[in-house]
């Protein structure tokens, strides 16, 4: 709910305190900010372009895939490690939330925390508005200063999406966690060549902690990997949810497809990176 994560809330113009007023963000130099009916808000600046947000398609398929269970292991390390952060500004944020799916987990283990799912895709957060009672949808650019106030989060999280440094360690207040979730090489490494995926590099940990080096210390990390049995209708929602759905000729994907065996046996493989 927007209420819940008021308290946290900046404008995006102007970076001064957000204040909800019926169904409105306001601020006080007057920027206001209409909730739409599905439940989230835009707090995008003027010039932001939406044009590499998740589409409707990429949205449904991961909701489906999610709700299946089939990434239970890395919801529950997540939410684990979450469990862990001291309670002290009560807000766990997630930069690239989708549809607020991991966020939700979290928010099970953190009772009483308020949830802000951040996403440039007013598709998903139309679903991760309903995620949780206690989440706040709001669309921005994770390349764009943050809608959220210095200091602003217990826990970041951020779960096969953007990583933005500097901004992301402006609103992680000191001592807070920051989750990073990032495939291995090994990662639905069955599907890769049978269908023609995107790989994941063998060097992307390293890259990824070099890019947070001049902000944030590595203190714990977690492998979870653990084995999918997947349908032919799973493993298209695996195509269609990911990045790989950008760049996949429909008629090449459902011929691989179909010559897949079912069910097909895949690995999962993931590291979450604890930092400070």
């Amino acid at each position: 709910m927007l209420q819940d994560i008021e308290p946290y809330l900046v404008c995006p113009h102007c970076a001064r305190p957000l204040a909800l007023d019926d169904r409105t963000l306001r601020c006080a130099d007057g920027h206001g900010f209409d909730q739409a009916r599905q439940g989230y808000v835009s707090l995008l600046a003027g010039d932001a372009r939406a044009g590499t947000a998740d589409t409707a398609d990429m949205v449904a398929a991961r909701s489906g895939f999610l709700a299946a269970g089939h990434y239970a292991p890395l919801e529950r390390a997540l939410a684990a490690a979450a469990a862990e952060v001291p309670a002290r500004s009560g807000l766990v944020a997630d930069l690239g939330a989708g549809t607020g799916h991991y966020l939700a987990r979290v928010l099970e283990a953190r009772p009483g925390a308020a949830g802000a799912a951040l996403d440039l895709s007013k598709y998903a957060l139309r679903r991760a508005a309903k995620a949780h009672p206690r989440i706040g949808a709001v669309v921005c650019d994770a390349w764009r200063p943050l809608p959220l106030r210095d200091d602003a989060a217990d826990v970041l999280l951020n779960v096969f999406a953007p990583r933005n440094g500097p901004e992301m360690r402006r609103v992680l207040r000191p001592g807070g966690r920051l989750l990073v979730a990032a495939p291995t090489s090994r990662h639905l490494r069955e599907l890769v060549g049978a269908l023609d995926l995107l790989s994941v590099d063998e060097d992307k940990d390293r890259r990824i902690g070099q890019k947070l080096g001049p902000w944030f210390t590595p203190v714990g990390r977690t492998e979870v990997e653990f084995a999918l049995r997947l349908s032919r209708t799973d493993a298209a929602a695996v195509v269609g949810m990911g990045p790989s759905a950008w760049h996949t000729d429909r008629d090449a994907l459902a011929a691989a497809l179909a010559a897949l065996p079912e069910p097909v046996e895949v690995t999962g493989s993931v590291l979450v990176t604890a930092y400070e």
